[in-house]
């Protein structure tokens, strides 16, 4: 696919997989939208790729689309990266009781419909723009993970979100393919993402030696070179790629 000219639009932008990929998309000369909360680090991380951060919440309908508007504005809207979501555990009868419906409905909402959401407003601009010889109008690479398949006790939310991702993959890539849009998702495994950061090295250390080889915590760069793979290799479509070591996640 043609780069020159284009933009992107990266939620989760402000840090791990999120921001390796933001750098790695403007590595190759595309003018880049990370999209993050107000909290985050995001100014900070627009100013170092030369992009733009739009401050939103990926549930709210007016926020992704002035994110979506300002992608327009730097260039043609190609490539859409959806890396925001939360992953707090929890489980279905925990100490205090049953799961508060809230909760389990926040993390849906986020995860789930938030990506939706992006997809919606995003391929809403990218099926105006010219195609591309090839009849290309880009791709949007969706993150689910690897509890989409092998979810673990206390990730019956987390698991269901991120199973919707993998499993609206392929019905959205086939409708969007009139328009030119392909469609792929990502299933990361245990990454070096700032939550696992925070744990002790011999914490970090015990959680790779769980992955069969290369025996360690995924590299968000490696997440990064995925995505710019899906970009390059225009017959990827309606897929979910499994990036993970080979692990299949225990129980618990």
């Amino acid at each position: 696919m043609t780069l020159d000219g284009t933009s992107a639009l990266v939620t989760g932008g402000a840090s791990g997989l999120g921001n390796a990929t933001a750098r790695r998309l403007a590595s190759r000369g595309i003018r880049v939208v990370i999209v993050d909360l107000p909290s985050s680090e995001g100014e900070k991380a627009a100013g170092e790729i030369d992009g733009k951060f739009v401050a939103a919440d990926v549930t709210d309908p007016g926020q992704v689309q002035a994110a979506v508007d300002a992608a327009v504005e730097l260039g043609t809207l190609r490539t859409v990266v959806n890396c925001a979501g939360i992953a707090p555990p929890a489980k279905v009868l925990g100490k205090q009781g049953p799961l508060p419906l809230e909760d389990f409905a926040r993390i849906i909402n986020v995860n789930l419909i938030g990506t939706f959401n992006v997809i919606r407003l995003a391929a809403a601009a990218m099926s105006q723009a010219q195609p591309n010889d090839d009849g290309s109008r880009g791709v949007i690479v969706n993150t689910a993970s690897v509890a989409a398949f092998d979810g673990q006790i206390g990730q019956p939310a987390y698991a269901a979100s991120k199973g919707g991702v993998h499993s609206m993959t392929l019905p959205i890539a086939r409708e969007l393919a009139r328009y030119g849009i392909r469609v792929v998702t990502i299933a990361p495994g245990i990454m070096e993402t700032p939550m696992l950061a925070a744990l002790p090295p011999e914490a970090q250390e015990s959680l790779g030696q769980q992955v069969p080889f290369p025996p360690r915590l995924g590299r968000p760069s490696e997440y990064a070179r995925l995505v710019e793979h899906i970009v390059d290799n225009g017959y990827l479509n309606g897929e979910t790629i499994r990036l993970d070591g080979a692990i299949r996640m225990a129980p618990k």
